[in-house]
């Protein structure tokens, strides 16, 4: 199991301080503030900053080893700058004393690979963040069954994830991730391993979730298909911002 599944599952099974926010909550505000990270020599990202409204659908692009997942892991709060402040709504809640539960409230993740238990059924995948939510079984159930049903794979919902196509496993992911209503919806590559009709319907899959549910939305992508959906794009090069930053998406 892979680290940050792992930080994920801790964090959704610890003890519950007050209730999730509601669908349709407001989008987190994310401001990335001169962010530098270094692993030994090796500067991974370089004086990075950006900011992502509240709602807005952000696409960071760039080649392979530019930053893009570590810049996602900085702002989930899986990893920390070495210089410089990730801010959620004003705050450095990363650094501050209710770390898990703010990544259980505020947070969703999907990854390029879709990290379902190989041995729970896709409901049962979907109830993991749920587990130490204090979500009784039923009610656990009953949000599982209705998010399969809002990313379409309702029908799957007692298979396992070996009997399910990559797309599928992929929508199973991204429900998972929508359990506990977050505000911030990170996906790390989610089409990365999938062929280009399932990347596009999981990009307009997570568009459409985004306008439903008015949660903010950052996608690391090399695929232009992604891009096409953006409200913005920034393009990372060598752990720097490239020239010209942000781009708005051309009418």
């Amino acid at each position: 199991m892979t680290r940050p599944l792992l930080q994920l599952l801790r964090s959704t099974c610890a003890r519950r301080d007050q209730p999730a926010r509601p669908v349709g909550a407001t989008g987190a505000a994310v401001e990335v503030d001169r962010v530098s990270r270094t692993f030994g020599a090796i500067a991974a990202l370089r004086e990075v900053s950006l900011s992502v409204a509240p709602g807005e659908l952000l696409v960071v692009t760039g080649r392979s080893g530019s930053g893009k997942s570590t810049l996602l892991n900085l702002i989930s709060g899986l990893d920390q700058p070495s210089t410089g402040r990730v801010l959620i709504d004003g705050e450095a809640i990363w650094q501050g004393p209710h770390v898990v539960r703010a990544r259980r409230e505020l947070v969703g993740l999907v990854f390029q690979q879709h990290l379902l238990l190989s041995e729970l059924t896709a409901r049962a995948n979907v109830e993991v963040p749920l587990l130490g939510a204090g979500v009784r079984s039923r009610e656990r159930r009953r949000r599982a069954l209705e998010l399969l049903e809002e990313v379409g794979v309702s029908d799957r919902a007692e298979h396992l994830p070996s009997m399910m196509s990559g797309g599928e496993r992929q929508r199973v992911a991204v429900a998972r991730a929508l359990a506990n209503s977050p505000r911030l919806l990170l996906a790390d590559e989610p089409t990365g391993s999938l062929d280009s009709v399932n990347a596009t319907r999981i990009i307009e899959l997570l568009a459409r979730l985004r306008d439903r549910r008015g949660m903010t939305v950052i996608i690391v992508s090399y695929d232009p298909v992604v891009g096409a959906h953006a409200d913005h794009t920034v393009t990372l090069l060598d752990g720097r911002l490239a020239a010209g930053g942000r781009q708005p998406l051309e009418a």
